[in-house]
This record gives C-alpha cells, sequence and structure tokens, in this order.
C-alpha cells in the first residue's frame, strides 16, 4: 500500500471493532471518470495495495466498480458497505446486482445473495485458540487446508473459523485469500460471513483478523444481511 493515497481517493475502514479500531482498509475513488477504462482502475488498485478499491462511476444511482489489486470482482462485502457509508446510498449497483443498504444506529447493513460471492473453502476449527493460533499459510501449505488450486496454480481463498459461543452465534474467523496478489490475510471479508452465514442457516456476531467485527442475519427469499461500522481514515 502506497504511503499516502492520491487525491482523490477516500481511505476507510470497514468492520471495525466497538472500540472504533480494526476494520479492513478500503480505497473509494469517488469519481471513476479519472480512471476510466479496466487497465487504468486496475493499476491503480495495484498501486494503493488495499484488498480492494472501489470505483464510483454514478454516485447518485450507486454504481460501483470493485477491484483488488488483481482482478475485478463482481460482488465484495466490505467495499459495498463501505462506499454505501460514505456516499449515504439507499442502494449499490455492483456487476453483480442491485444491493439495498440500510443504516441502523453505527451499523451499515447490506443485503446480497450468497451465491455472488466468490468460492471459498469454509474450515471449520475445534476452538477459536486454533484459529487465532494458525500461521499464514504458504503457497505450497494451502492444500493441506482442503484448498485446491486454480488453473492459473494459484491456491484458492480459504476462511478458518471456530466457534466461540455456537449458542449465542459468536465465531472467531481469520481469512486467507490465496490470490497471490500480495495480500495474505484479509481483517474483514464480508463475502465470507455471507458464505458462512448461508451454510448455517442463522445470524452470526463474526470477530476476524486483529479485532474486526461482522455481524450477520438471514433474510426472506434467499437474502443475507451483512452489516459492519465504518471510520474514514
Amino acid at each position: 500500500m502506497s504511503a499516502e493515497p492520491p487525491h482523490g481517493i477516500d481511505v476507510l475502514r470497514v468492520f471495525c471493532g466497538p472500540d472504533g479500531r480494526h476494520g479492513n482498509a478500503l480505497g473509494v475513488v469517488r469519481d471513476g471518470r479519472a480512471h476510466p477504462d479496466q487497465a487504468s482502475r486496475q493499476a491503480l488498485a495495484r498501486e494503493l495495495g488495499f484488498s480492494e478499491t472501489v470505483f464510483v462511476d454514478d454516485p447518485e444511482r450507486g454504481v460501483v466498480d470493485i477491484h483488488t489489486p488483481g482482478a475485478r470482482l463482481p460482488f465484495a462485502g466490505h467495499p459495498l458497505v463501505g462506499v454505501a457509508w460514505l456516499l449515504d446510498l439507499e442502494v449499490v449497483h455492483p456487476p453483480a446486482g442491485e444491493v439495498w443498504v440500510r443504516q441502523d444506529g453505527e451499523f451499515t447493513w447490506i443485503t446480497a445473495r450468497a451465491e455472488w460471492a466468490p468460492p471459498r473453502t469454509l474450515r471449520q476449527y475445534a476452538s477459536a485458540a486454533e484459529v487465532e493460533e494458525l500461521d499464514v499459510p504458504e503457497p505450497g501449505e494451502r492444500s493441506e487446508m482442503g484448498v485446491p488450486p486454480t488453473p492459473e496454480g494459484l491456491w484458492g481463498r480459504s476462511y478458518a473459523w471456530a466457534w466461540e459461543d455456537e449458542a449465542g452465534g459468536r465465531i472467531r474467523a481469520r481469512a486467507f485469500p490465496g490470490r497471490g496478489d500480495g495480500i495474505d490475510e484479509d481483517e474483514a471479508t464480508g463475502a465470507a460471513a455471507l458464505l458462512l452465514t448461508a451454510r448455517l442457516d442463522r445470524a452470526l456476531n463474526i470477530v476476524q483478523g486483529r479485532g474486526s467485527q461482522i455481524l450477520t442475519a438471514p433474510g426472506p427469499d434467499g437474502t443475507i444481511e451483512v452489516g459492519g461500522r465504518v471510520r474514514l481514515v
């Protein structure tokens, strides 16, 4: 990540903990016209080095474009929560589809579908302590986590999780993107929380990374809400 983001880029932290700390860093380019083609957007996302960077193509309609340092994404959780909070939007339009937004006190919520999230291996561990003690896997070790390599030879995304309080829906998690783009571990991952909520079919309170917090709740017709706190850096 560059030391000082270029002019015209807001930097947020999304899914902050109760004390306002942690959260996953996000770059938001308010005027997407400054980077009109995919090549220039990909180059800027690579330069910034955030897990994702959002380009706003229409701030009134909420049309956005999401890039990691190495690829364009049709959907991602923390970028959509972050840009919706920053621009005070009621709906966001990433390539995956229409995403509705609501504000609830200090939390910003989006409604999405699990099938929009990129594939990811959800690996359950016996205890939160086991998850916390995991080393960031080297590329040659990721097969041990049950994650097959992609056709490009990169090891796939994995989400390590364990119950902290099953009755209360509290989970400890860590995410290893495995994209080979310099992001070895995600501090907070809304798309993974979406997939885990769909699998468990219940509301969750997830602590990920160093102390980020993600809340989820199943909704009607297969939708899932994902919510969290956002702070401007």
